[in-house]
């Protein structure tokens, strides 16, 4: 882990970590093209106010608020990564799929980097695989980011990001 936890002004948590050996194929098939040698994985979880393991119209309206949340951010960050000229791409939750580069149809396994990079522990519900914060349990809304920015480039935009979110909405 090349950073640990941290908490965004909107109580976001995302750590950042170098890309491990296990997922450097996965990386490549999402990527094509990339040299994924120092490629950084950002995963990033958002602590909800109900379990999204059920299906209801409640956890409908939590898992989009949470995906504009995430996406705004991820964006953000994003851009203010490649307008500094660092490749960055971020992952739509939805479908799992990059959101900038999009000459693959490759998913990226969001529970599956919550077990290697954080060694989150997961629950089988039918046919999902969930994966459990330690302290928020299934309570979470998991999406990845990923740049091959050096730490402190993603840290610099992850400050630029919150900035911008405090003055838009002075109460973050």
């Amino acid at each position: 882990m090349l950073l640990p936890v941290t908490t965004t002004v909107w109580g976001m948590e995302y750590s950042v970590h170098a890309c491990p050996k296990r997922h450097k194929s996965e990386a490549e098939a999402m990527f094509p093209g990339l040299d994924v040698d120092d490629l950084l994985i950002i995963p990033t979880c958002q602590r909800t106010k109900i379990d999204l393991v059920q299906t209801s119209e409640d956890a409908d309206i939590e898992k989009d608020f949470c995906l504009e949340r995430y996406v705004a951010f991820a964006k953000r960050v994003t851009d203010r990564l490649m307008a500094d000229g660092h490749w960055a791409d971020y992952i739509d939750p939805c479908s799992g799929l990059s959101m900038v580069n999009k000459d693959s149809q490759q998913i990226y396994g969001e529970v599956d980097a919550l077990v290697t990079l954080l060694n989150y522990q997961t629950i089988n519900t039918g046919c999902c695989k969930i994966a459990l914060h330690p302290t928020w349990g299934s309570a979470m809304y998991p999406a990845s980011i990923f740049t091959k920015a050096p730490v402190t480039a993603l840290q610099h935009a992850v400050q630029v990001t919150e900035a911008g979110i405090r003055e838009q909405d002075p109460a973050a």
